[in-house]
């Protein structure tokens, strides 16, 4: 042992030279690929920007801010009239629906995973949840037009029509006929597919709220309704909008889903039972066989769709930071 530390010993200021400049090697390589990593991230995303906007400026100049409120699309006319009004009216609307099922739906169906569910009910429901969650958008396409939109025309549309039917605003809003592609076929479709991001991740953080709060809620006499109410959805709010900002950024750029059932249809119509369509599906159905300034319209109008989910999820980040501030974080 003796001869052993001598020789450690001798060898000791080499050694640990050697063993000091390959840490530094190691960690100055490791700084240098972790920050090309995180640049090409914004390369990428400059690239699609530029590339975008090199696509979309014939029509920018033919077009201008005008594109933005002309509804009319006659891309053969002479000259092409093109405007984007009927794609971004669309859009809004499946996902203001779609989000407007889905949020209630998707928090119920936490809240009941976290709170009250069974033990040996909850890992089936999950399995559940994460197939839906795996489905590819086209497979929910056809079921929409197969399934979904008979039945919805058939038995659900009639029912609202006639409910409606002479009211203020909800008889425009529910008007008929029925259809087996609209609107609100699309909207529908598109809150089953975003139903288990939300869930998702309001279960994620659901789970991350401190037992000694629920428990002390509960010691007082609350309810289960109120421990979810006053502690749960307050301790995990930032995490539960951002859950549902990830899930209106996919129903904002849906394409195969909506294309099947909403009926491509570029006029705007008061009633959400009528045939309309979004930005992704108009770029979907018209794409391949679109040239000039055809092309550059569609490509203005993907321009249009990176824009507007680009505001939302700005939105929404200042939101959650506007939530922070005001918690104490």
């Amino acid at each position: 042992m003796a001869v052993e530390s001598d020789v450690m010993e001798a060898a000791g200021p080499y050694d640990r030279a050697r063993a000091l400049s390959a840490f530094k090697l190691g960690d100055i390589t490791f700084y240098w690929v972790t920050r090309a990593c995180a640049i090409s991230v914004l390369l990428i995303l400059g690239g699609i920007i530029v590339s975008l906007i090199i696509g979309a400026w014939p029509a920018i100049q033919e077009y201008g801010a005008a594109f933005l409120w002309t509804q009319r699309w006659a891309p053969s006319a002479d000259p092409p009239v093109l405007g984007a009004l009927g794609p971004v009216y669309g859009t809004l609307i499946t996902s203001v629906i779609a989000m407007a099922i889905a949020i209630p739906v998707g928090l119920g169906i936490a809240v009941f995973l976290t709170e009250i569910c069974p033990l040996w009910l909850r890992r089936p429901i999950g399995l559940a949840i994460e197939l839906l969650a795996g489905i590819p958008s086209i497979i929910y396409g056809m079921w929409g037009f197969f399934v979904l939109g008979p039945f919805l025309a058939n038995t659900f549309q009639p029912f609202m029509i006639n409910l409606f039917d002479g009211v203020p605003v909800l008889g425009t809003i529910f008007a008929g006929p029925p259809s087996y592609l609209s609107l609100f076929n699309a909207s529908l479709i598109l809150a089953i597919m975003v139903l288990p991001f939300i869930t998702a991740i309001s279960v994620d953080v659901f789970k991350t709220v401190p037992p000694v709060l629920k428990e002390a809620a509960y010691g007082v006499g609350c309810t289960t309704w109120e421990v979810v109410r006053n502690v749960v959805i307050p301790y995990t709010r930032v995490g539960v909008i951002g859950g549902i900002m990830l899930a209106l950024g996919r129903a904002l750029g849906e394409t195969m889903a909506v294309t099947f059932i909403i009926g491509n249809s570029f006029k705007i119509q008061s009633s959400i039972f009528a045939p309309g369509t979004t930005i992704s599906a108009a770029i979907a159905s018209e794409f391949a066989e679109s040239d000039g300034l055809h092309q550059s319209g569609l490509i203005l109008l993907g321009l249009l769709l990176f824009v507007l989910t680009f505001c939302v999820l700005a939105a929404a980040r200042l939101m959650l930071m506007r939530l922070e501030k005001k918690a104490g974080n």
